[in-house]
């Protein structure tokens, strides 16, 4: 460097060992100087707005957007809210389903207890179906807790299993019943009249009117006319009408080639066709017919030939 400020830059290349000379006075060093300060101060002003830009990923959201937000969460809540209780709800009528259809159950349970009391199966001052179950205790020290929605499902299933075997039990026991009381009804026995004597018996006798030895293949019951004739069993009546000889006759077919004949009525109460009753009313005693006085003139036919009635009238209730 020369005593004159001026810089010489001596540059050596690689071939042939040339060198060449850069002059360079104060003014080019300066404005290198200068374009160096420029290129570091660019730097530091990216670098700058780069870490102010980061600063301001990491500020706090404005009013509006925290509404936005909320709003949005607040949203997502109610929608959670709304499945859960269409989910209560679809729960609560299933199992209003149910209970309704366990009502129904008890409907017919206590039907059938009601029929049990009617056909004194099962004393009425020991059961009343018309009341609910008497039941009680002392209150438990403990606190009560309420059952949760898995817990009644249970319940209820237990509920349900144990009715529909009580309900088959019952069933059973009606059939029974039924065919037990059918039996009743069809079992012939006891007199057709509520009141009277025996005035004439099965077999031979004298006839009233001509006083000849002649069949007699019923016997017969007097009474005061206008008295009750009343059916010893259950069945269908078979004719109801006038006939001769027999006056005003009730025949009743009660199954088994069995039939009973009720003649020289004064009013008969029944039609054919009529399912009649043991004990129901079929006529009044009259003296219609070939009679000589009040009274029911009372066949048992089985399978077309006659019996004695008083093997029927002298057996013993079921």
């Amino acid at each position: 460097m020369k005593s004159d400020n001026i810089m010489n830059i001596i540059l050596v290349g690689k071939s042939h060992g040339k060198s060449r000379v850069l002059a360079l006075n104060a003014l080019t060093v300066a404005a290198c100087c200068f374009v160096l300060v420029a290129l570091v101060a660019a730097a530091s002003w990216a670098g700058y707005s780069a870490a102010i830009g980061q600063t301001k990923d990491h500020e706090e959201p404005t009013d509006s957007e925290l509404v936005a937000h909320w709003q949005n969460e607040l949203g997502k809540q109610k929608a959670e809210l709304a499945s859960v209780q269409q989910n209560v709800q679809d729960q609560v009528d299933a199992l209003t389903l149910r209970l309704g259809q366990i009502q129904g159950r008890l409907l017919r349970l206590d039907a059938l207890g009601q029929r049990f009391v009617e056909s004194g199966l099962v004393a009425s001052d020991e059961f009343d179906f018309n009341q609910p179950a008497a039941v009680g205790g002392p209150e438990d020290s403990l606190p009560a807790d309420s059952f949760s929605a898995p817990e009644l499902t249970r319940m209820i299933d237990e509920l349900e299993r144990k009715m529909l075997d009580r309900e088959q039990q019952l069933r059973l026991l009606d059939q029974v019943s039924s065919r037990q009381k059918l039996e009743d009804e069809l079992y012939l026995e006891g007199r057709p009249i509520t009141w009277g004597w025996l005035s004439s018996r099965y077999g031979y006798r004298s006839d009233p009117f001509t006083g000849k030895r002649t069949w007699h293949a019923g016997v017969d019951l007097a009474g005061k006319e206008g008295s009750d004739i009343i059916s010893v069993a259950g069945g269908v009546v078979t004719y109801a009408s006038e006939r001769n000889g027999y006056g005003n006759l009730v025949e009743v077919d009660h199954g088994d080639g069995l039939v009973t004949r009720y003649a020289h009525c004064k009013t008969i109460k029944v039609q054919v066709g009529d399912v009649i009753q043991k004990g129901q009313v079929l006529a009044l005693m009259g003296s219609t017919g070939r009679s000589t006085g009040p009274h029911v003139h009372f066949e048992v036919i089985r399978n077309g030939k006659s019996e004695n009635p008083e093997t029927y009238i002298k057996r013993a209730s079921r």
